[in-house]
């Protein structure tokens, strides 16, 4: 199935001079969505993941089937004050200031096996932020594996050393 079908690009969203990857019809259409999830599923079951990782929210859109599929728990990572109990946080850098990003202390177990989920591999500094998350917590990053990598902003610069799939990709 050529999923890059059921993508949207939308011209000057949320600014002028950005070309948008709208997901949603992928999501919209059952077949897409799985077969979308299915392909990470595979690349997961390839590197034994033990446990699936995914940053806030779209992380969880995808990570959540993914876990489901391999029958392994999913640890949502969030933003500050989302999470009721102890948390582990790391804060990194944006263009115009810094954002933190949070897990349960108790999330991740030494030694484990994590597949990092998301929708989009841009910057990198989320997915980076993740790493470090399951890193201090002595798990062990196996992969990250994303729908969409926009090559032009080179975030997969930050993931040398990581087996990293994307489904699709643009410039």
């Amino acid at each position: 199935m050529d999923l890059s079908k059921k993508i949207a690009s939308i011209e000057d969203y949320p600014i002028e001079g950005v070309l948008f990857r709208d997901i949603t019809p992928l999501m919209e259409d059952g077949a897409a969505f799985k077969e979308a999830c299915q392909r990470i599923s595979a690349f997961a079951k390839e590197l034994g993941a033990e446990v699936i990782v995914g940053p806030e929210s779209r992380g969880f859109i995808f990570g959540c089937p993914v876990a489901y599929e391999l029958g392994v728990g999913f640890v949502p990572v969030r933003k500050p004050n989302k999470l009721p109990r102890e948390t582990i946080s790391y804060e990194y850098s944006l263009e115009y200031g810094t954002n933190t990003l949070h897990m349960h202390a108790d999330a991740i177990k030494p030694g484990q096996k994590c597949l990092i989920v998301d929708d989009l591999l841009a910057t990198g500094g989320t997915v980076e932020a993740t790493i470090k998350l399951i890193e201090q917590s002595g798990g062990i990053v196996v992969g990250c594996a994303f729908l969409i990598e926009l090559l032009d902003l080179k975030g997969r610069e930050k993931l040398q050393g990581y087996k990293t799939l994307s489904v699709l990709s643009y410039d």
